[in-house]
């Protein structure tokens, strides 16, 4: 079955979606295994998603997008990467793993709001600056599909960050 060719903004929306989708799934999970499987669903989503906007879309979106955004989105995500990393390092014994999703959850939901938001967001700028939107749109589905088969057979990497300095995490 071929896949319907989306543009850049399309296809990261539907990402957007998606995770919208399975934080959903996460609140009302019942029981330790569902609720795991479902965050590290979670996790492998946003993985591919950041690396595919840091890769792909931000550095099309540098000098077209005000700059300030496309700082405050890598902070974002690497706020997203620590969180990240601790909730696939842990398990719903951890007192706080519940609480680690949550968070991770208003963080991007903070960030799907900076990149989507009408006339002032990423996405609109992006659009108004001219960015070829089909050929990033094929591009970033490409190395979607590239990662995602990457950690279905190995597993998700430790997160590598932008913004931060070595931390432990």
């Amino acid at each position: 079955m071929a896949e319907a060719k989306q543009d850049a903004i399309a296809l990261l929306k539907a990402d957007h979606r998606k995770v919208e989708e399975l934080f959903e799934k996460f609140e009302s999970a019942k029981g330790d295994g569902a609720k795991r499987k479902i965050a590290l669903q979670i996790c492998t989503e946003l993985t591919v998603h950041t690396a595919i906007e840091e890769e792909i879309f931000y550095p099309a979106c540098e000098g077209k997008v005000e700059e300030d955004l496309i700082k405050e989105a890598y902070v974002e995500h690497d706020g997203a990467k620590v969180l990240m990393a601790e909730i696939e390092a842990g398990g719903p014994d951890d007192e706080y793993y519940d609480a680690k999703v949550k968070v991770l959850q208003e963080q991007i939901e903070h960030h799907v709001k900076e990149e989507e938001q009408m006339l002032k967001g990423m996405f609109s700028q992006a659009r108004r600056a001219g960015l070829d939107m089909d050929a990033l749109g094929e591009q970033l589905a490409a190395r979607k599909r590239e990662l995602m088969a990457t950690y279905k057979k190995e597993g998700l990497p430790m997160p590598e960050t932008t913004t931060l300095n070595e931390v432990e995490v």
